[in-house]
């Protein structure tokens, strides 16, 4: 299946992930509005936008995904995370019945579905989120599947030319992906048939120990210097079981 030919709508395109999405090049007709443009929250704007607008693939990167704000602010996590994606699905919904086509979903997850405590989550582990920004992720998820085309990635990812804190814990174990990497991922996972829920990520390793070999100057400390910090939970051991992911490589 190649989709180079097909135009992919991006949502959240100003985020991390979207902008690189877009240096990428790697897509070659690719609509990106701006959040004045389409608001997935307000179901009127994604009508107005979808009426005016065609295409075949969407990339769902649009989110509320810094932690303390869903939990300062919970109503807000559901409004983006949740109704946000059910707005997205229902309208590609109606625009599939009336034009009779298909459209693919790639919807940018996170591995804290997973209660990230005893690490190597396959996809079809038990999803216990340990805080809000898991949970409206997981809410999200649910409104996906109601598609026929869809692909689910679950991830944790990092920007190596952009670490913006100090410190980081020895005893947080992940398997965090590189921003770029994340990007070869969503291209090729878009370009394949698959449909369904993958984990998609790197080798088990600490955060300090992967962050180091891109900051050197990065501290170590650990787990519990910066809980007693925060008012939301963090992951322990967030690392997942990627063999479906790597198995679907292989077969390029």
């Amino acid at each position: 299946m190649n989709f180079s030919s097909k135009k992919v709508l991006l949502t959240g395109g100003n985020g991390t992930l979207g902008s690189q999405i877009i240096q990428s090049k790697y897509f070659d007709h690719l609509l990106a509005p701006t959040k004045q443009r389409l608001d997935i929250t307000q179901s009127a704007s994604i009508d107005d936008y979808f009426f005016h607008n065609n295409f075949d693939i969407v990339i769902h990167c649009a989110a509320l995904a810094r932690m303390a704000r869903c939990e300062e602010n919970p109503i807000e996590a559901i409004r983006t995370n949740i109704n946000g994606t059910s707005n997205l699905v229902s309208s590609i919904m109606k625009i599939e019945e009336k034009k009779e086509k298909k459209i693919r979903f790639i919807h940018i997850s996170t591995d804290g579905v997973y209660s990230s405590k005893k690490g190597n989550y396959s996809e079809k582990s038990a999803t216990i989120p340990y805080n809000n920004y898991g949970w409206s992720k997981l809410g999200a998820e649910c409104a996906v599947r109601l598609l026929s085309d869809y692909v689910i990635i679950r991830t944790r990812f990092f920007n190596p030319f952009n670490i913006l804190f100090d410190n980081s814990a020895i005893d947080i174990i992940t398997s965090s992906i590189q921003l770029n990497e994340l990007v070869e991922a969503i291209h090729f996972l878009l370009n394949s048939k698959f449909i369904g829920t993958v984990n998609v990520g790197s080798r088990k390793m600490s955060e300090f120990d992967r962050y180091k070999k891109h900051k050197p100057s990065l501290k170590p400390c650990n787990r519990n210097d910066i809980i007693k910090n925060l008012n939301y939970e963090i992951a322990k051991d967030a690392t997942m079981d990627c063999n479906l992911w790597l198995t679907l490589k292989e077969k390029k």
